[in-house]
């Protein structure tokens, strides 16, 4: 599994119940069979309600921002980390290649001095 993916998982877990409740019809209908008695009234509670939603909706995206400036830090502190395994792996691996070089040319100037 991708290292990048745990943390991004982890990060995300948390919020999928908040996700899910906030999808949920949560505004005022009418129904059909049921007389309206004040227009203006669920008008303005509709509008009401709206406004909440907004502001809650800009909190969450406030939320999600901040959880995704978190994971991208970590994104690149895992790829800095990387980055220096991997350069030190390619020194180690350039000077294998050169000791290796060395035995073969020591190799061959035994064989041929015989």
């Amino acid at each position: 599994m991708a290292a990048w993916l745990i943390p991004a998982v982890q990060a995300i877990l948390p919020l999928v119940g908040q996700i899910v409740s906030s999808t949920l019809p949560v505004f005022t209908t009418r129904k059909p069979d049921a007389p309206v008695q004040d227009p203006a009234g669920v008008l303005q509670q509709q509008i009401t309600e709206l406004q909440t939603a907004a502001s809650q909706n800009a909190l969450h995206v406030k939320e999600l921002a901040e959880q995704l400036q978190r994971t991208v830090a970590a994104l690149e502190a895992g790829a800095t980390v990387a980055e220096s395994r991997f350069r030190r792996l390619m020194a180690l691996a350039v000077s294998a290649l050169a000791l290796a070089l060395a035995a073969l040319g020591v190799a061959l100037f035994a064989l041929f001095l015989r």
